[in-house]
């Protein structure tokens, strides 16, 4: 898919997270394999630990913290709001 200079692709970044990319959108893997996706956005990982690389799956969400804690999935947060 060759990019167009025209209708440049929109990257953000987030320093906890995947990089979201406007697509549709193609990414090359380091072993040569093109990924192709041909929504409007995509999660593209970058902490490897996706089993869906290179599309993000969350699982950067149950990486422990800085301070030492463990971070909280969706599916924690929503048990404790409940209790």
């Amino acid at each position: 898919m060759p990019n167009s200079a025209e209708q440049p692709r929109r990257v953000t970044i987030d320093p906890e997270g995947p990089l979201l990319v406007e697509g549709p959108v193609e990414v090359v893997g380091d072993d040569g394999t093109v990924h192709a996706s041909r929504r409007f956005a995509v999660a593209i990982c970058t902490c490897r630990r996706s089993r869906t690389y290179p599309w993000c799956d969350t699982s950067h969400r149950r990486r422990v913290k800085p301070d030492g804690g463990q971070a909280r999935t969706a599916g924690q947060q929503e048990t404790e709001a409940s209790s």
